[in-house]
Parts: C-alpha cells; structure tokens; sequence
C-alpha cells in the first residue's frame, strides 16, 4: 500500500513539473510574432504597394486595418483576426 501511494505521487510530482514548464497562456514568442509580421507582409506586399504606398512598418500595419474593407483575400487571411475588423474611429471630444 506504501508502495502504491509512492508511486502515485511521484507519478503526480513528474505531472506537475512537466506542466509547469509548459506557458500556459499561450503567449507566441517573438519568433513566433516575427514569423506572422513576414507572413503578412508578404501576403499583402501588393495591398501595402496599392493602398499604402508612403507607409513602412507599424504605419503600414495600420493602414492595411483602415482600409480592411479593400483589401485582397489573401492579405485578409493573412491578418491576425482583430485587424479583420474595421479600425474604430478616434473618440471625438
């Protein structure tokens, strides 16, 4: 019965130091982050030519979600799901 309990918890202990060093949240690495911005550019290199021509960068990422409503299929699937949602307006004071 010792033995039993034993092995329960050192089966438990090996469980829990396993998923402890798994993220839990899911938070993609910046690899993970540059991997995807590549992705989009390349995806929407003739969106950003057409639609933002003057912008690099975070201006382009930001133009490419102004003008969501213009741009090509594949650069829509190629956008994080929160940029398939047209930019909100500023706050008018």
């Amino acid at each position: 019965m010792k033995l039993e309990t034993l092995m329960f918890t050192m089966a438990l202990a090996a469980v829990s130091g396993a998923q402890a060093q798994t993220p839990s949240d899911n938070t993609p690495t910046p690899a993970d982050r540059q991997a995807a911005h590549a992705a989009v550019m390349k995806a929407c290199e003739t969106d950003i030519q057409t639609l933002c021509t003057d912008k690099t960068g975070r201006e382009a990422m930001k133009c490419l979600r102004v003008n969501t409503d213009k741009l090509s299929a594949g650069c829509k699937d190629a956008l994080p799901a929160p940029m398939h949602r047209p930019a909100m307006p500023p706050p008018s004071h």
